[in-house]
């Protein structure tokens, strides 16, 4: 499969020839020109600026249809479509000065479209505005987004939940390619650095119409940063310093292009102590240290895009085991620790013809995951190799409908070298097919597709039979159909309504169908079931959304029913003193939603008030009497934010002011192993804006979380059951310099 896909992309590269350009002027209501303004072809990565009198020029642009994004600082941002490139296209944009910022181009779904235009309703979160709540972490910074929370171990590790649902029921997507980084275990974290990434989407529901199993409970999709706009050169160096952890995080960029080639290349580095609960003593071993580095290269001409990026990242964390002990500001990790090295490959590239596409992916994932328990010489040691492809043809649209067709597979291997052993050396393969459909009428959008996926799964036998840590051999293959539906109209000139149907599903993993051991950090021993099958789930979404210029308001709402639901349950056994936990499965539903609103008061065009509620119930289906509830189910949140936007002389610009409350209620939905928490309420204060100083320009931002210095455990903290509070106050400082 995979020689097949290169031979595509080679002979695609060589048939089609085209030398087409777009010229044009930005102006405002008053037609005046505007200088500085983003225009940006997401398909081809590539970028440039209007100039003094608003004029831009893009060349080497191939036939088809192309897409621009218009965006500056005040302005509503415009996307715009170009129909039918010809030899000279000219088009002139008008921007509205506005406040919202909100119709982005989604990148995660089919057909790329702008979220007013979706059928979907997805979460897209610029990473900026994320750092700007003075988080230490990419995932804490998701985890502000409703509908998304964390399963935590201290700051340093932290797992994505989207409505209720975690581990491998969650997919991670960074440069286009599936993450994979044995993401089953509990103290394994994300894998990934803010640094040098430019939004997050967030979809929230099945979506293995897209991306095959695992999607079940949703997608994280991060997109890259982007390239230097075309001809110019640009590097940025930015700090932060976190009070609490006695963490600094630094990062240094470099990129610049030309019309057809750009590069980039940007490095970070986190270091962080202990974390210091309130008004008290630093949790011991909770310290850590990342490197990060992402670079990217890339050409585009008027036959085909091609866009080569690899991140490296390393990170050397402690695991917090004897709670509060030792006191230390060493950032020198103590014993147990875990050493993790995460090497992504990705090629995108894009083959133009006259009416239609070919886009492919081909990604290499290769995670070197160590746990040394008291030496250097690692106890255990996993290698996971993974290569993915994914390959999507874009077919000449036929009248209103635009349709994609497309295969995915994954090929990927785990190998075992140290005394340890969580799962037997393995190898996976994917293979899926699907066919999806848009067709659009005037305000109405009809979108819906098929899909079907195998996965077949082979294992080593590996230890004696009888004993902990013996895994038998296994050979299993999964199948499964899945469809999408979904309906979008305006039922009002800004009252909009997204109706969307949709299968999805999931595979056991290695753990669930091979465990035979002592789970670390539960004193659990967990023996897995060979005859497990795959989960599969159907979930409804009602979204309701209404938008004008000063008021936004929007509702969702979701029922999701699982099949074959995979958890934990006791036997009643003992081994070794630890109870002996079974791997079983029962249907299960989750339900649940968000509310939120944001206002801008006319004439207060500084002021902002914004807030959002979130809730989600999961339940095993049981005859037993009374309530079963599902493990790992976040506590309902109501945020609210105040926030002001001001200039002051010529010395702050772009400035804001944020005063932030997130309450979050009492859990007592628990399930039988889970205990009850208790609620708790934060106060976050943020500041920042752009300074310019002569002709030195640089942003700031300062922040105050948990400003009271709250004692609080959050429900899903891993160290909760013994007791031990989640972070205490943290002043957060950061600037950033465009050199």
């Amino acid at each position: 499969m995979k020689y097949f896909i290169i031979a595509l992309f080679l002979g695609f590269s060589v048939m089609l020839n085209a030398q087409n350009s777009v010229s044009g002027t930005v102006t405002d209501l008053k037609n005046q020109p505007i200088k500085g303004v983003s225009v940006y072809a997401s398909e081809l990565h590539k970028g440039t600026a209007t100039d003094e009198n608003g004029k831009y020029t893009f060349n080497n642009l191939p036939d088809g249809n192309l897409k621009l994004t218009f965006t500056f600082v005040g302005f509503g941002i415009q996307n715009k479509t170009i129909n039918g490139l010809q030899k000279e296209n000219t088009l002139d944009v008008i921007l509205e000065e506005t406040i919202f910022q909100m119709d982005e181009v989604i990148v995660s779904t089919a057909f790329n479209k702008i979220q007013s235009q979706n059928v979907m309703k997805v979460e897209h979160q610029n990473i900026k505005e994320l750092q700007r709540k003075g988080t230490a972490t990419l995932i804490e910074g998701l985890a502000t987004i409703p509908g998304v929370s964390q399963v935590s171990t201290g700051t340093s590790i932290g797992k994505p939940v989207i409505r209720g649902l975690s581990g491998n029921r969650v997919l991670v997507y960074s440069q286009g390619v599936r993450m994979e980084n044995q993401q089953f275990g509990d103290e394994h974290g994300l894998g990934l650095n803010d640094s040098g990434i430019e939004s997050v989407e967030v979809i929230k529901g099945p979506a293995s119409l897209l991306y095959g199993s695992d999607a079940l409970g949703g997608v994280l999709y991060f997109n890259p940063e982007k390239f230097a706009d075309a001809n110019t050169f640009k590097a940025n160096f930015s700090q932060k310093l976190f009070s609490n952890t006695l963490g600094s995080n630094s990062s240094l960029g470099l990129k610049t292009s030309t019309d057809n080639w750009k590069f980039l290349a940007r490095g970070s580095y986190n270091t962080h102590s202990d974390y210091k609960i309130a008004k008290g003593d630093r949790v011991t071993n909770t310290r850590y240290n990342e490197t990060d580095f992402k670079t990217g290269i890339g050409y585009s001409d008027s036959k085909f895009s091609t866009v080569f990026r690899y991140n490296y990242n390393k990170l050397d964390l402690g695991i917090p085991e004897n709670g509060i002990a030792e006191q230390s500001t060493s950032k020198k990790t103590g014993f147990p620790k875990q050493g993790v090295f995460n090497h992504l490959l990705s090629l995108n590239s894009i083959v133009y013809l006259k009416n239609s596409k070919l886009d492919v992916d081909l990604g290499y994932v290769a995670n070197d995951r160590s746990e040394f328990t008291d030496s250097d010489v690692a106890s255990l040691h996993m290698k996971l190799k993974t290569f993915n492809y994914d390959a999507k043809y874009h077919l000449p649209k036929i009248g209103k409908v635009e349709s994609i067709f497309g295969i995915q597979g994954m090929h990927q291997s785990n190998v075992n070298s140290g005394n340890e052993y969580l799962i037997p050396d393995a190898t996976t393969n994917d293979f899926g097919v699907f066919g999806t459909a848009n067709y659009e009428w005037g305000s109405n959008v009809l979108q819906g597709g098929l899909r079907f996926d195998n996965r077949q799964i082979t294992t080593q036998e590996h230890g004696m039979e009888g004993q902990e840590g013996y895994f038998k051999a296994i050979d299993r293959s999964y199948d499964s159909f899945n469809a999408s539906l979904g309906y979008k109209t305006k039922l009002a000139e800004d009252l909009t309504l997204r109706l969307n149907l949709a299968s999805g599903f999931r595979a056991p993993n290695l753990a669930e169908l091979t465990s035979n051991g002592v789970h670390g950090g539960t004193n659990r021993y967990e023996v897995g079931n060979s005859d497990l099958k795959t989960e599969q789930n159907v979930q409804t979404d009602v979204n309701l959304e209404y938008k004008n210029s000063h008021f936004e308001f929007f509702a969702n709402g979701f029922y999701n029913h699982i099949n074959n639901y995979i958890y934990t349950s006791p036997t009643g056994e003992m081994i070794d003193e630890n109870a002996v936990f079974d791997y079983i499965q029962n249907n299960a539903k989750l339900y649940g939603g968000e509310i939120g609103l944001h206002f801008h008061p006319h004439p207060l065009d500084w002021l902002h008030f914004e807030t959002s509620f979130e809730t989600v119930t999961g339940k095993k289906q049981s005859r037993s009497v009374g309530r079963d509830f599902l493990p790992l189910i976040p506590a309902n949140n109501w945020n609210n934010t105040i926030r002001t936007e001001f200039k002051i002389k010529n010395w702050l610009e772009e400035g804001f002011a944020t005063l932030n409350f997130s309450s979050t209620f009492n859990q007592n939905n628990v399930s039988g192993f889970e205990t009850k928490s208790n609620g708790y309420t934060l106060v976050n204060l943020g500041f920042g804006g752009k300074v310019k100083l002569g002709k030195t320009a640089f942003d700031i931002n300062l922040n105050g979380n948990n400003l009271l210095d709250k004692s609080y455990i959050a429900h899903l903290s891993r160290l909760k059951t013994d007791g031990i509070p989640n972070i205490g106050r943290n002043i957060v400082f950061g600037v950033n310099f465009n050199l």
